[in-house]
């Protein structure tokens, strides 16, 4: 019998059942944008589908299981033997196999496969953040394996592929693997040149045994991991199978799994290594320089990983004031939360429309491009993961009490929003990255101004901030201690420039007017009242239009 007390009335519906994909104009836009026309339609059609998948409420209800039922930890089994297995719930693997049949871990080798990828990953990681590590990594360990041909022709198909097989066998009976990688120790965190991990060389060409301790190194169920350590002739990097060709498993002791803030789904361990074999990737005393190319690809989804976030923190908050009433109207027509609801809009989109401007870059692959990239992944990595925390806690806050509780789905993003400015790199590792740029590669820095350029002329305060920005550069003394307020600036105005080219005019105008011109306050929901706040959150509305 229903109980008479009260009637629920008030209530949002869920925003389940939608296009992920369709329904976000700026990356729709983007990927109309930077795909050549003969491509297009095939690339809609496969982000139309995954679109619909990550708004179903089947995704939906995978994300919330392999978040409420984290991995765990199996190192013996009955008998008392080490198999160092990480068990995990069914939804997480399914989860995986879907991101890697649409195509999650292959961008390398099809046309315009970087933005295709990126627009993809952008999508799905919408569903569940955590099972992005794997498909990241893996996707990332191709252009280091390329170093070395034999690896690279052994194991980019199985990186590249669109099957996905559970389960620890050797790479040879598998149709596709996942690789992870161990980079971080205990003394040294980022300062991996003060890795201790020691590489001894074997007879056979290429081949060592490790001894040494991994502190973080995550998705330790993957088939592959590329390391760092110390050999003979320096820090060197090294391809560590979890099963070797033999059927055998390869000595990787996993001594536990960390207990995160959040990317509870995945699980990240602390590993050791004894007697543990390996191939030499690249040349001995060359480790940072090989392994580079995948911790730069990695950044770069920590960049569209974190665009996710924003935009689903977003369409959560706009599809509930939608609905929600208060004080005698819609929270979204009232004028201080549409304010708010823009604000965090503008944040989206600027963050979705620099990343797949970096993935188109990838695609291009020229010298302009690359050294863009050198100058412009550091930027973007610090800026947009930094804003990610900001984003997610004022979208939590648009659906008030029903936000803080866990059914609502937006503590899980709120949990995940610091990871990826963690990850490969804080914020003041990127910050010097950027200035070792600017000090040792002039390249970097010009294909950088080449391209802020390409809108100036178009407002009077992004002129103003390249000025600004100029001056900065000009003086690079002493610079450390400013470094990230310069990295930020950077950023601002390279999104600035993208917008002014690309996004709607009241779009780009209540960025410049906010972000570079100085009009906003230091909380969103503080843009200039005269701006067209409307059209910007009815552009960020997630239904069908």
């Amino acid at each position: 019998m229903a109980p008479s007390t009260h009637t629920v009335t008030n209530q949002v519906p869920p925003l389940v059942g939608y296009d992920v994909f369709a329904t976000d104009r700026a990356l729709t836009e983007a990927v109309e944008r930077h795909l050549a026309p003969e491509i297009l339609p095939e690339a809609r059609r496969e982000l139309g589908a995954l679109g619909l998948s990550a708004g179903s409420a089947q995704a939906q209800r995978w994300g919330a299981q392999a978040n409420e039922n984290p991995p765990g930890l199996h190192t013996h089994d009955r008998y008392g033997h080490r198999v160092d297995e990480v068990e995990f719930h069914p939804a997480w693997h399914r989860l995986l196999g879907h991101a890697v049949s649409a195509g999650l871990t292959d961008a390398w080798g099809r046309p315009a496969g970087h933005v295709r990828r990126a627009a993809g990953f952008l999508v799905w990681t919408q569903a569940e953040a955590g099972h992005g590590c794997p498909l990241s990594m893996t996707h990332a360990a191709v252009p280091a394996l390329r170093t070395d041909p034999a690896l690279a022709a052994e194991w980019e198909p199985l990186l590249t592929s669109h099957v996905y097989e559970e389960g620890l066998r050797p790479p040879s009976q598998k149709a596709g693997v996942l690789f992870g990688m161990g980079m971080t120790e205990k003394q040294g965190g980022t300062d991996v040149r003060s890795n201790t991990t020691r590489a001894e060389p074997l007879a056979g060409d290429g081949e060592y045994l490790l001894t040494g301790h991994k502190w973080f190194c995550s998705a330790p169920m993957s088939d592959g991991f590329l390391v760092l350590a110390q050999a003979p002739g320096g820090l060197s990097c090294f391809l560590v199978p979890r099963v070797l060709p033999d059927g055998d498993r390869n000595a990787f002791a996993i001594q536990r799994l960390k207990d995160k803030l959040g990317n509870r789904s995945n699980a990240s361990a602390e590993v050791e290594f004894d007697g543990t074999w390996a191939r030499r990737v690249g040349e001995e005393g060359r480790g940072v320089r090989t392994i580079i190319e995948m911790v730069a690809a990695t950044r770069l989804d920590c960049v569209v990983g974190s665009s996710a976030l924003m935009r689903q923190a977003v369409a959560q908050a706009i599809h509930h004031t939608a609905y929600r009433s208060a004080f005698g109207g819609l929270l979204i027509d009232k004028p201080l939360m549409r304010n708010v609801l823009a604000d965090l809009a503008l944040e989206s989109e600027a963050a979705t429309t620099l990343a797949l401007r970096l993935a188109a870059a990838y695609d291009a692959d020229t010298d302009t491009e690359r050294a863009f990239l050198r100058i412009a992944v550091p930027t973007a990595k610090y800026w947009v993961t930094k804003r990610c925390g900001a984003v997610v806690g004022e979208a939590l806050e648009c659906l008030g009490g029903n936000g803080y509780v866990e059914e609502s789905g937006m503590p899980r993003l709120l949990r995940e929003a610091p990871l990826n400015s963690i990850w490969e790199g804080s914020g003041n590792v990127q910050a010097l990255d950027v200035l070792r740029a600017l000090q040792r590669e002039p390249q970097a820095l010009n294909a950088f101004l080449v391209e802020v350029g390409k809108a100036r002329g178009a407002d009077h305060r992004l002129d103003a901030a390249i000025k600004g920005l100029l001056t900065e550069l000009a003086d690079l003394d002493a610079v450390e201690a400013r470094a990230r307020r310069l990295v930020e600036r950077m950023a601002l105005v390279l999104q600035g420039s993208l917008l002014l080219r690309w996004a709607p005019a009241e779009v780009a105008d209540a960025f410049c007017a906010s972000r570079l011109g100085g009009d906003w306050g230091s909380a969103f929901g503080t843009l200039p009242h005269s701006l067209d706040l409307a059209s910007i959150v009815e552009r960020a509305r997630p239904q069908e239009r």
